[in-house]
């Protein structure tokens, strides 16, 4: 299956100058957040594929003008051709931003959620807005990850957890990449494509 992953800024590859043989044969997109609603659902409709989302910490207008036809993942599971998604949104508390949680209130929807990861086999890819706490994440308050999420990957060890949030440039692929036990990390700033396969 071939995923497009994309969060934090608009890139032309996407919006006005979209090449249709690089993004051809997509499968799914999913969008990792801080990104403007119109901006997904032009790539919805471009690609004719399914996305599902997660909000990040600019994405207020979600609220009252969500991407039309996407799907919120937040705090949601679903299983898309064999493979079992979640999402998580939002970044670590800041300055009191509607979509900011302390690392306990992460937590806590994580614990929500656990029910129906324990009986339902887990999760295959995890979708997020910030990164797990030391990896890719930073040290200033709106940029450091969530330790809750490191929690998650040690527990249930999804095959990929993806995220957006911290903005890097990257001249190969593998540098977006960090291994944690069995799972890839990935960092999809700007836009990110890969293939997954049933192991």
């Amino acid at each position: 299956m071939k995923i497009l992953s994309v969060s934090d800024i608009v890139v032309p590859e996407l919006s006005d100058q979209m090449d249709a043989e690089q993004f051809q044969g997509v499968d799914l997109v999913l969008s990792c957040g801080d990104l403007p609603p119109e901006y997904l659902t032009s790539i919805r409709e471009n690609l004719d594929a399914p996305l599902f989302y997660v909000r990040g910490n600019h994405d207020i207008r979600y609220k009252t003008a969500p991407p039309v036809g996407c799907v919120n993942l937040h705090q949601r599971r679903v299983l898309f051709k064999g493979f079992r998604i979640m999402g998580l949104e939002g970044s670590r508390w800041y300055n009191g931003g509607p979509i900011q949680y302390r690392d306990y209130q992460m937590q806590q929807m994580i614990w929500r959620m656990m029910p129906g990861l324990w009986f339902r086999g887990g999760v295959d890819i995890v979708i997020t807005h910030a990164p797990p706490r030391h990896v890719h994440d930073m040290e200033d308050r709106c940029h450091r990850g969530f330790k809750s999420f490191l929690k998650l990957i040690s527990r249930f060890k999804p095959r990929y957890f993806i995220h957006g949030h911290i903005h890097a440039h990257f001249t190969d692929p593998a540098q977006r990449v960090t291994l944690l036990g069995d799972t890839r990390v990935i960092n999809t700033f700007a836009f990110h494509l890969m293939e997954v396969s049933h192991e």
